[in-house]
C-alpha cells in the first residue's frame, strides 16, 4: 500500500471484516438505519479512517443533513449537522458533481475549498463519495484521515471505498427512503479497546496520581472520564464535580472558543496541540491536548510566561488572527468593485500576515494585468504588469497550474532565485487566485525579512486567496455589468443636445445606485428650427434593461411624431397622443410619464403637455422658481381615448425652465408637494449659477445621494437675453 501519511495505523485489507448487511428484498427503516450504519463503521475500520460521517439529502434536495458520525468530535457535530448543497465543501462538492473527492493536505483544501478551509483550520485529510441510486444522488458519506495523504486513495482504500458506496447505495434503492435522522445526527461507537488487565489499570491511575501535572482523560464529545487531584485544583473544582460531565460544562472558563477549537484541531487532526489561558482563579495554565481514537488526554501545567504554539507563534495570538479572518471574510461580502475588495485586503491581509507589499494581477488576454498594488517598487509594477501567461518564473507557473508558490528562506521552487525578482524582498508568496476550478489572476505578497512559510501558513494564505478570488471575481462581474449599462444609457440617451440660438441647456442623467444601473427616465431635445424646439423629460416604469428597451422606443416614437409633421410639434398634446397610440401598439406591460414642451423664442414662449408627469419648476428673471401647473392627463399606454390639453405659458429672456423625473425629489417620508417646493427654493436660490453647475446644485438635493433606489433626469432650459 501507498504511504499514508506519517503516524498513521495501518490499513487492512477490504477482504477482512467485510460488511455483513446486504440488502434484502425489503426492510423495516431501523433495519436500513442500522445497516447503513454498520456500512460506515466498516469502511472506516477498513480504510484506518479516523473519522467517518453520512449525510442524506433532505426532500427538497438541497439541503445534507448529518445522519450518523463516528468520531467527530462533539463540539463541530451541530456546525456541520447541516450543510447547504451550493456550499464551498468537499461534502457538498460530492453530491453536485456526483463524483468521488479527495483532498490529501490542507494545502489542497485551501487552494480548492477555500471557504471550508477557513471554517476547519485543522491538520487532516479528507475523502466524500456520493451515495448514487438509478443515477440520482441521494447523500454522500466521509472520511478523515490525519494529514498528509498520497495524492490518490491506495489500491486497498480504494476498493473499500468502492465497495462501501455499493453498499449503500443498493442499501437505500431496495430498502426504501430512509427515515431522516432529526438533528443531533446518530453517534456510532468505534470498536472498544481491550480492557487492561486488573494489575496494570491500577498501576496506571497510580502513575497519573503521582504527578504534579494535572491529567484530565475526556470522550471525543468532551466528558470528563478521569480528572486527578492536581487537575481538578489547576481548574478550580474538585474531582466529583468535573469527572463525569462535559469539561467545558463543569469548568466555566474553559468555554473560551480558543479552547474548543484546539480541542476539535487535536480530535480532527489527530495531532498534539496546546493552548495557554488565563483561569479566574490564578496563573495561566498551559493546556497540551493529546488525542486518540476515543477521546483525549490533557496534560495541565501551571506556566509564568505565555506559552508558544508548536510553530513558534504565541499563543495569545491566534484567537486574534481567527478573528481577523472571519472580519475579513465578512468584510469582502460587501466589496462591490474592485477597489473595495484591493482595500479590504489591505486594511486586513497585510498588518495581519506580516506583509510589506502587495500585487494583484488578473488575466486579460494573455498576460497578467495589474489591478491593485501596495508598498510595490515601480521596478516591480514593471516588472509584473503586462507579464505574459506563458512566461517562466513564479507567476507564470502559479498562473498556469493553479498551484501556490513560496520563495523565502530555504525555498527556491523551480530554481528561481530571489534576486530574479526585483523590489529587494527577503521572502515571498505568489497565490493562484482562484475561483470555480479556474485561475483568473494571481497574488503576490513579498516580505522584507527571511521566511520559511510553514504548512499551517501556506494553507491559511491560500485560503485568504481563495476568498480574495470570489470577492474579486464577482467584483469584475459587477464592474462589467455596470459599464455595459452605462454604455447602453448612454447610447439610448442623446449624445450632444442641438444648439438653438438664444437656448442654452443643461443635461444630467444619474442611474439608481441600486439595480441594473440603468433605467428609464429619459430626455430629448428635437430642434424645429433655429428659434423653435420640442423638450422632452419622461419616466418608464422601473429601473432595469426593459425599461430602457422601452424608454429607447417612446423617445423613437416622439421623433417620428414630431417629424411626421412639423406644425404637430407645436402641440403637445397631439404628440402625447400620437405617442400614447404607439406605445398602446406595442402591448407593453409598463407605464410611461411624460412632459412635452413646445419652446418658441420669436414668441417668448412655451406650451406643455403632461401625461402623468412631475410639473415644471420656471425661474422667472429677478424673480422666485414656482411649479407650473400643467394639467396631467392619463399615462402612456393606458387609455386609448386619452386626452392631453396643452398649457400656454410667457418665457421672458432670462427665464430658466427645469424638467425633471420623481427620482429627484420622491422621499419616503416627505410629501410630494413639499418636496418640489423645495426644489424650487434651491433653483431660486442658486440664479447667478451657470446652468452646468446649477444641475449639479440640483442633483445634490436628490434624497439619499449615495444610494439613490431610482434613476434621475434633468434637463435645463434657459432662454437667453438677446445681445444689447
Amino acid at each position: 500500500m501507498a504511504d499514508a501519511g506519517k503516524g498513521q495505523r495501518p490499513t487492512p485489507s477490504p477482504g477482512n471484516n467485510e460488511p455483513s448487511t446486504s440488502p434484502p428484498s425489503s426492510m423495516s427503516s431501523a433495519h436500513l438505519t442500522a445497516a447503513l450504519d454498520e456500512t460506515l463503521m466498516w469502511a472506516a475500520r477498513a480504510t484506518a479512517a479516523h473519522i467517518a460521517v453520512l449525510y442524506l439529502l433532505d426532500d427538497t434536495e438541497q439541503l445534507l443533513l448529518m445522519q450518523a458520525e463516528l468520531g467527530l468530535p462533539g463540539p463541530v457535530v451541530e456546525p456541520w449537522s447541516r450543510m447547504r448543497r451550493g456550499s464551498d465543501t468537499p461534502v457538498a462538492a460530492s453530491v453536485r458533481q456526483g463524483e468521488r473527492i479527495w483532498v490529501a493536505d490542507p494545502e489542497e483544501l485551501a487552494h480548492r475549498f477555500p471557504a471550508a478551509s477557513l471554517l476547519a483550520p485543522y491538520h487532516f485529510a479528507i475523502m466524500a463519495s456520493p451515495i448514487t441510486v438509478d443515477g440520482q444522488v441521494k447523500g454522500t458519506w466521509v472520511l478523515i484521515w490525519p494529514a498528509p495523504r498520497t495524492p490518490q486513495p491506495g489500491s486497498h482504500e480504494g476498493e473499500a471505498i468502492d465497495r462501501a458506496s455499493r453498499q449503500m447505495s443498493e442499501l437505500l434503492r431496495d430498502g426504501g427512503p430512509p427515515v431522516l435522522a432529526a438533528a443531533p445526527p446518530r453517534v456510532l461507537t468505534p470498536s472498544a479497546a481491550p480492557a487492561p488487565e486488573p494489575g496494570i489499570a491500577t498501576e496506571a491511575a497510580g502513575f497519573a496520581e503521582r504527578l504534579r501535572d494535572g491529567c484530565v482523560a475526556v470522550d471525543l464529545h468532551g466528558r470528563v472520564t478521569y480528572v486527578n487531584p492536581p487537575a481538578a485544583e489547576l481548574l478550580g473544582g474538585s474531582v466529583p464535580a468535573i469527572c463525569g460531565r462535559v469539561l467545558w460544562e463543569a469548568v466555566g472558563w474553559l468555554r473560551d472558543p480558543y479552547f474548543k477549537d484546539r480541542f476539535r484541531a487535536a480530535v480532527v487532526g489527530q495531532r498534539l496541540t496546546s493552548c495557554t489561558l488565563a483561569p479566574p482563579h490564578g496563573d495561566p495554565i498551559e493546556i497540551r491536548l493529546h488525542p486518540g481514537l476515543s477521546g483525549v488526554s490533557l496534560q495541565l501545567t501551571r506556566v509564568d510566561q505565555v506559552a508558544h504554539e508548536p510553530d513558534g507563534s504565541p499563543a495569545s495570538a491566534q484567537p486574534h488572527g481567527v478573528h481577523n479572518l472571519l472580519h475579513m471574510a465578512a468584510t469582502l461580502t460587501s466589496a462591490l468593485t474592485t477597489n473595495q475588495v484591493i482595500e479590504v485586503v489591505t486594511d486586513h491581509m497585510l498588518p495581519m500576515c506580516g506583509v510589506q507589499a502587495m500585487t494583484i494581477l488578473v488575466a486579460e488576454g494573455g498576460r497578467m494585468r495589474i489591478i491593485g498594488s501596495h508598498g510595490c517598487s515601480p521596478e516591480l509594477l514593471s516588472h509584473l504588469d503586462c507579464l505574459p501567461l506563458t512566461s517562466v518564473g513564479p507567476v507564470g507557473d502559479v498562473a498556469r497550474t493553479g498551484r501556490p508558490a513560496f520563495l523565502g528562506d530555504g525555498q527556491d521552487p523551480g530554481g528561481q532565485g530571489l534576486d530574479a525578482i526585483p523590489g529587494g524582498m527577503a521572502a515571498w508568496a505568489f497565490l493562484p487566485l482562484a475561483f470555480a476550478d479556474r485561475v483568473i489572476g494571481v497574488c503576490v505578497l513579498a516580505f522584507d525579512h527571511p521566511r520559511r512559510f510553514a504548512g499551517a501558513e501556506r494553507a491559511t494564505l491560500t485560503s485568504l486567496a481563495g476568498m480574495m478570488a470570489q470577492a474579486l471575481d464577482r467584483a469584475l462581474l459587477y464592474e462589467a455589468k455596470d459599464n455595459m449599462a452605462h454604455s447602453l444609457q448612454t447610447t439610448l440617451l442623446p449624445r450632444r443636445l442641438p444648439e438653438i440660438r438664444g437656448l442654452e441647456t443643461a443635461a444630467r442623467y444619474t442611474p439608481a445606485t441600486r439595480g441594473a444601473g440603468i433605467g428609464g427616465d429619459f430626455y430629448d431635445l428635437i430642434r424645429l428650427h433655429d428659434r423653435a424646439a420640442v423638450a422632452v423629460i419622461g419616466d418608464v416604469q422601473g429601473h432595469n434593461m426593459a425599461a430602457a428597451a422601452l424608454m429607447g422606443q417612446v423617445r423613437t416614437a416622439i421623433h417620428t411624431s414630431v417629424a411626421a409633421d412639423a406644425d404637430l410639434g407645436a402641440d403637445p398634446g397631439a404628440v402625447l397622443r400620437h405617442t400614447n397610440r404607439l406605445l398602446l401598439d406595442l402591448d407593453t406591460d409598463l407605464f410611461t410619464s411624460c412632459l412635452v414642451v413646445h419652446l418658441d423664442l420669436r414668441l417668448r414662449a412655451f406650451s406643455a403637455a403632461n401625461a402623468g408627469h412631475m410639473p415644471p419648476l420656471l425661474r422667472v428673471p429677478h424673480g422666485s422658481a414656482e411649479p407650473v401647473d400643467v394639467p396631467p392627463g392619463p399615462l402612456l399606454g393606458i387609455d386609448p381615448d386619452a386626452e392631453y390639453h396643452p398649457v400656454q405659458v410667457p418665457f421672458s429672456p432670462g427665464a430658466v425652465l427645469a424638467l425633471y423625473t420623481d427620482g429627484l425629489v420622491e422621499r419616503p417620508d416627505t410629501h410630494l408637494g413639499e418636496a418640489i417646493a423645495g426644489l424650487a427654493a434651491q433653483l431660486t436660490q442658486a440664479a447667478g449659477q451657470p446652468l452646468h453647475l446649477l444641475s449639479e446644485t440640483l442633483l445634490d438635493c436628490a434624497p439619499g445621494a449615495e444610494q439613490r433606489c431610482d434613476d434621475i433626469a434633468l434637463l435645463l432650459l434657459k432662454h437667453q437675453p438677446p445681445p444689447p
